[in-house]
């Protein structure tokens, strides 16, 4: 049986002193449409919720029930994305670094260590840990991924109202056939990563924006 995401990482820092610990993920990554999303939340010491895990391993009606449960249950939690604009002009890579930044600089309680799933966050003046896979180890990382992943698949649903024709409730802006397909048919959206080589190709062809 696999384990899931607990609080042996958050325990370590309370022991040594550091009661709050902030957790870090972000969500739109692999997308070719849509801003990337980072959240950071806090949680009192020994604060569990059962269920929370990496927000891929968990079906959507899930997400929504546990998001609302975390920020009942979060001492602190912030939201921070990265548009379309700075992804093109910055690549994704970094574009995600100044999402969760950005979140962790929201926070209405400053965190004395941070949590991070994957990679260091740049410029971030807060004692750090990177962990690999932390979404899946980290209960405030898997925490963190519920808040991110929830928002961003929200705001895909507000775009698809805006931007109709792509699908975007249904994919979020990922690789499918029937995106690449609308894509073709339509040319890139303003929300569309033009970086993106599906989106290149497809503006290449002068098929411009859609207003």
């Amino acid at each position: 049986m696999k384990r899931r995401a607990d609080l042996r990482y958050e325990r370590k820092l309370w022991r040594e002193g550091l009661l709050t610990v902030a957790g870090v993920d972000e969500a739109g990554v692999g997308p070719m449409a849509g801003p990337v999303v980072a959240a950071a939340v806090i949680f009192a010491p020994e604060i569990h919720i059962k269920g929370v895990h990496d927000s891929k391993q968990l079906p959507p009606s899930r997400r929504e029930e546990l998001y609302d449960i975390i920020i009942e249950r979060a001492q602190a939690f912030a939201v921070g994305r990265a548009e379309v604009e700075e992804i093109d002009r910055f690549n994704i890579y970094h574009a995600t670094l100044m999402a969760c930044l950005r979140a962790v600089e929201a926070l209405c309680i400053k965190p004395e260590h941070v949590l991070v799933d994957g990679r260091r966050i740049r410029n971030l003046r807060i004692p750090q840990t990177h962990i690999v896979g932390g979404d899946r180890k980290s209960f405030c990382i898997a925490a963190a991924s519920i808040l991110a992943k929830v928002t961003r698949d929200r705001l895909m649903c507000e775009f698809d109202s805006i931007y109709p024709g792509y699908g975007f409730a249904r994919h979020k802006g990922y690789c499918t056939a029937e995106h690449l397909e609308a894509i073709d048919r339509l040319g890139p959206s303003p929300i569309h990563r033009t970086s993106f080589a599906p989106v290149n190709a497809a503006a290449q062809m002068n098929l411009g924006f859609i207003d």
